[in-house]
Formats: structure tokens, sequence, C-alpha cells
């Protein structure tokens, strides 16, 4: 595997987290080798390491105070979307979030088209980078917790 070719935002984001010191650790490990680790999962063939990254990304942000200590993703990837579950092992329990980032959908929303009048779905990841989250749901007893993002 190769390291992540696109900067993502991660570093301040975990700086900031409560995140265990050895997950910590696996997520620069990851940045350098975009392979999955002991502390990072997810299926090579079905998730793009810039795409992990921005799950991850978005983890970090959305939900600081998770003293997270492993993540597993079980995603699927197309050119403008990465969707699925992403479970974060934590101090005090497992919590499953439904994920969709979509740089078509942000594209549209931003009313941004490419020369040949399609979704800037190039810009819109380039620009937006994690925030392409349509769908960003934890899930809390059972019952999905929406963030601030819209679905």
């Amino acid at each position: 595997m190769q390291p992540i070719q696109h900067p993502v935002p991660l570093h301040e984001p975990l700086s900031r987290s409560r995140a265990s010191a050895e997950f910590r650790d696996a997520v620069e490990r990851f940045l350098r080798t975009g392979a999955p680790n002991d502390r990072i999962a997810f299926d090579t063939y079905s998730s793009p390491p810039v795409k992990v990254a921005r799950a991850l990304t978005m983890l970090l942000v959305s939900h600081p105070e998770l003293e997270t200590e492993r993540v597993a993703i079980d995603g699927v990837s197309g050119c403008e979307f990465y969707r699925g579950e992403l479970t974060a092992h934590t101090a005090g329990g497992a919590r499953r979030v439904s994920f969709e980032w979509n740089c078509k959908w942000k594209a549209l929303e931003q009313g941004w088209t490419d020369h040949f009048g399609y979704p800037d779905q190039i810009r819109a990841a380039q620009e937006f980078g994690y925030d392409c989250f349509r769908v960003w749901r934890m899930e809390s007893e059972g019952r999905p917790v929406p963030t601030d993002q819209p679905s």
C-alpha cells in the first residue's frame, strides 16, 4: 500500500480527541502506509485509503469525546460515494455509525458543474474533503442519532 496521497486534516482532530495513545499511533501508521493495521480495520478492495481517512476524520471531528481504541469500517466505494458502517470501539463499548460520503451530492448542493455540465465532483471532493458526508448517523441505544450533517 502507499501513503495517503491527498491531504487529509486528521492530525488536528486527532490531537483534540480523547482517542487512546494506541489508536493515535495506529492512525499515524495508517497515514504513512495507507494500509489497515491492528486498530484500523477495513477491506482494501472496497475501501480506498483516502476514503477511510475521510471517515476517520469525520469520526474525530464529530465525536472527539469518544475514547476510541480501534475502528472497523465495512464500506463500499464508487466514483462519487463511500458508504457503509463504521464501528468505533471505545472504553465505554462499541458505537456504530452509518455513513455516506458523496461528492456528487455535495457538488449538486453547491450548484457546481464541470465544463460538460455534470456535477463537479472533483471540485467538491477537493474543496470539502471529509466534509462531503450526506449521512453520518451514530446509533444510540438502537436508535440513530443524526449529527449536524443533512441527510
